[in-house]
């Protein structure tokens, strides 16, 4: 059944710390051990490993926000350490260990069991066309393991949403590194402090930064005019209403048991390595 946008959206934020443990320091190290040079490496390796041994150019294409050239850094070159079955396996303990030790005591409650029981039924539910590495991740078994499970559920929702935020910002002629730029602004954040981007040269972030002012989205200051928040909002939207199929499977209730049954699992997960 159709559920609110506001739930939908909440499902988003609670999902995302726990898939987000993958790109903690136990996964990280488990990576490292394999022969990997850096994080990323690990990072490319681990992500990318569901799409099978694709080229640079295809997961770049699939992974969307990154700059040119970045993917081709660390794919194909992983595959020379590793293979994509051994990352996948890799990836999967490293982030169900680091679940664990981040939830302490609650990795063993009663009521986990439920939650990544109902957060697997949303997770192998949702469509698959045009969801490329959503496609890739449910193609793979589902961890006995109740942690394992929740990470798996938590990762095929975080990658379904996050395919379709990809077509959403295509739609809206948004670029990957247009999207981190417009979202570090969001921050409050000048783009060269931002994650992913701030590395880049600094006449690089500059030259789509002026793209964007010259498309009326960012003002003088470099701050989001009026209709870059709107274009913002929309792409969110959208991106809600495309992530949305995948809870459709779940009554009102069982979407209210989930959300609430997230929450001190998410909140948990927020303070992994703190």
């Amino acid at each position: 059944m159709p559920h609110p946008r506001v739930k939908v959206h909440r499902m988003f934020e609670l999902v995302e710390p726990i898939a987000a443990v993958t790109f903690s320091q136990i996964p990280n190290e488990a990576f490292l051990a394999l022969g990997m040079r850096n994080y990323w490496d690990g990072y490319f390796a681990g992500r990318a490993a569901p799409l099978g041994p694709a080229p640079a150019a295809v997961v770049h294409a699939v992974f969307y926000n990154f700059a040119d050239g970045e993917v081709a850094r660390h794919i194909p070159w992983v595959w020379g350490k590793t293979t994509p079955q051994e990352a996948i396996a890799v990836r999967e303990r490293g982030s169900a260990a680091a679940l664990r030790q981040v939830l302490g005591e609650l990795a063993d409650s009663p009521g986990l069991v439920r939650v990544a029981d109902l957060a697997t039924r949303a997770a192998v539910s949702a469509p698959i066309e045009g969801r490329a590495l959503y496609a890739g991740l449910r193609d793979l078994d589902v961890p006995e393991e109740p942690v394992a499970r929740l990470w798996h559920a938590a990762t095929l929702l975080r990658e379904h949403r996050g395919d379709g935020h990809n077509a959403a910002l295509l739609a809206h002629g948004i670029g990957g590194t247009e999207a981190h730029v417009l979202l570090a602004l969001s921050l409050g954040m000048r783009p060269e402090e931002f994650g992913r981007v701030h590395h880049l040269p600094g006449e690089q972030l500059a030259a789509v930064v002026d793209g964007l002012r010259g498309r009326g989205l960012v003002d003088t200051a470099g701050g989001f005019t009026d209709a870059g928040r709107q274009t913002r909002d929309r792409i969110e939207a959208l991106t809600d209403e495309l992530a949305a199929p995948a809870y459709e499977v779940l009554s009102a209730d069982e979407l209210d048991e989930l959300i609430s049954g997230l929450e001190p699992l998410a909140t948990a997960a927020r303070t992994i390595d703190d």
